[in-house]
């Protein structure tokens, strides 16, 4: 997640630093690591795919390896099954890439006292996920940590009347110094308390 805050006028006795919109771009499936896995699952099962056409026309379609020396049935088919499904996984993941699922931005405007909580999700009906509050609702900013195996850190806003509102990106777990310093710095801007340190 990254933060930036929009300053939007001067404030009456000329101080520039206020600000009166602070905007929070959401890092969605458009991460590094999802690229790199894509590429990788892509390129094995291409490798796989020619494998299997190599050994049933027995015609060397691999640069590192020779094929043609497989068994059609059941070796070749078995690798054609394979790469099948690792392309058809590749696709599910360039597709996620392409539609930015996770991707979004949290902004909290003093000026029009609203919270705009958006995201991109899959296509469909639920395409575009919109939650809008008023500011003033806003009861706490929470910070959740689990150490362990799958490591979780993020932060949640506290609305009156609804559930818990996560503002981070899911998957790469936040540094704790970076979740700290986001947490203060929206408590802050917010006027209301930070929990869970």
């Amino acid at each position: 997640m990254t933060a930036s805050t929009i300053n939007k006028g001067n404030s009456p006795n000329g101080d520039r630093s206020a600000t009166s919109v602070l905007k929070q771009n959401v890092l969605g499936s458009r991460r590094f690591s999802n690229y790199w896995w894509a590429s990788i699952v892509t390129l094995g099962a291409t490798g796989f795919v020619l494998a299997a056409i190599s050994s049933y026309l027995k015609v060397n379609l691999l640069i590192v390896t020779d094929p043609t020396q497989l068994v059609f049935v059941p070796q070749g088919l078995v690798m054609g099954l394979y790469g099948a499904a690792g392309l058809l996984l590749a696709s599910y993941l360039w597709l996620v890439i392409l539609w930015d699922v996770g991707g979004g931005y949290n902004e909290f405007n003093q000026e029009t006292g609203k919270i705009k909580i958006f995201r991109n999700g899959f296509p469909g009906k639920n395409r575009r996920i919109e939650i809008e509050s008023p500011l003033q609702e806003a009861q706490s900013v929470q910070i959740s940590i689990k150490e362990g195996l799958n490591p979780r850190r993020a932060l949640y806003l506290r609305v009156k009347g609804r559930r818990d509102i996560p503002l981070t990106r899911v998957g790469q777990p936040l540094s704790l110094t970076e979740l700290e310093t986001q947490g203060a710095e929206l408590a802050r801007f917010l006027g209301v308390p930070l929990e869970g340190l």
